[in-house]
């Protein structure tokens, strides 16, 4: 296939619409089922090259949760905990692969912005991994090939229109890439930059304890951050990404929203979330968007009379700004990554309050000095990696 047809651009008025190669050559995907649109094509492309770095750096099994051009969520395919498979809603006899649990990782960093979105896998699609994605909502997927099974099981999501992609996993990109904009080509040479333990060697704390799991969270943000649209900051925990900043044109911004979306995720953990007992026959987005508002300042709009009966079957108690504050302090060991230096020591002051033990970011400030203060301030590892990591 040397193009493709999409039914348009961005939006209904930009047609006609097409993908193909400019050199006339086969394109390296095939569609298996369904009809991808113009911004799915994006999420698919990038989206794969992020879980086939993060697997090239890791050695793991790697999936992506994409929407619109950013991941809300990546991890490697470690196994879930009791904890983990309560919050990502998986019963607690399946029997999930690595790439199944990476996945259900990366889609659990925040399932709200995960809702409807792009999955990518750097390994085949397995049965397991298929099985939990038809009870998610979701556009499509992309991966390297599929099981028989698992083919079957995708072919059945959405009345039979999910969008299903493979790609050739031995293809590689022209060194050179363009794109237009309102009539102008702009040319640059591909990001190849590859990310791995080399780039974590220049640690400008005093502490240099760096264990093999903040080595590997590292890596996941900076090659999360790598496709991220700028600016952006990424935390990880355990090979997950547990909050993504996307797109802010302030660094600190990035870095509150971020934790915040850390912090949420951590708070679906808390006892009290986790008692929750909804009613029968609950749609999961239903649950999610429940679950979202009750760890929230709006917690008394899920708990009012007449709205709180429709979602759970006793009124459950508040979960209070006191208690959500002490136990997010619990929260420790957690990666934070940034696609370009911190300019102020206020953002490792924020990365602190959501867990953050370890840094990693390009440097290069001229604050870089009352940066490291800051991080030395809280007995933190940092390293300078010294490359900028911006994308658009």
């Amino acid at each position: 296939m040397k193009e493709f047809e999409l039914k348009y651009g961005c939006n209904p008025n930009q047609k006609p619409a097409r993908i193909y190669m400019k050199d006339g050559s086969e394109l390296p995907v095939r569609v298996l089922n369904g009809r991808p649109g113009y911004i799915n094509f994006l999420d698919a492309l990038n989206s794969w090259q992020l879980v086939k770095e993060l697997k090239e750096a890791t050695g793991l099994p790697s999936a992506a949760s994409f929407k619109h051009v950013s991941p809300a969520g990546a991890a490697v395919g470690l196994p879930l905990s009791e904890v983990d498979r309560r919050i990502y809603f998986v019963e607690p006899d399946a029997e999930l692969s690595p790439i199944a649990c990476a996945y259900i990782r990366a889609r659990g960093a925040d399932r709200l912005c995960s809702y409807g979105d792009w999955a990518a896998l750097s390994d085949v699609c397995d049965a397991a991994t298929a099985a939990y994605l038809k009870a998610e909502v979701s556009d499509g997927i992309i991966a390297p090939g599929y099981t028989e099974e698992a083919l079957a099981i995708l072919k059945t999501k959405k009345k039979g229109n999910y969008n299903v992609v493979e790609i050739d996993p031995a293809y590689v990109p022209a060194s050179q890439e363009c794109k237009d904009v309102f009539g102008v080509t702009f040319e640059q040479g591909h990001n190849d930059f590859r990310i791995d333990e080399a780039l974590l060697q220049n640690i400008v704390t005093e502490n240099h304890d760096l264990p093999r799991q903040a080595q590997i969270d590292m890596i996941v943000a900076l090659i999360t951050l790598k496709y991220t649209q700028s600016n952006s900051v990424c935390y990880v925990k355990d090979g997950q990404a547990i909050g993504v900043g996307a797109g802010q044109q302030s660094r600190i911004h990035c870095t509150r929203l971020a934790g915040g979306k850390a912090d949420n995720w951590y708070l679906r953990q808390h006892p009290k979330v986790l008692a929750l007992d909804f009613v029968d026959g609950i749609r999961r987005p239903d649950r999610d968007n429940a679950i979202d508002i009750y760890t929230s300042e709006e917690y008394e709009d899920v708990l009012a009379d007449g709205t709180w009966q429709t979602v759970f079957k006793s009124r459950p108690e508040a979960l209070t700004a006191e208690e959500k504050k002490a136990w997010i302090a619990t929260q420790r060991g957690v990666t934070c990554g940034s696609d370009a230096f911190f300019p102020f020591g206020d953002n490792v002051e924020r990365a602190r309050k959501s867990g953050v033990q370890y840094i990693a970011e390009p440097g290069g400030s001229i604050r870089d000095d009352h940066v490291i203060e800051t991080a030395n301030k809280y007995n933190m590892t940092m390293c300078f990696t010294g490359m900028r990591l911006f994308h658009h």
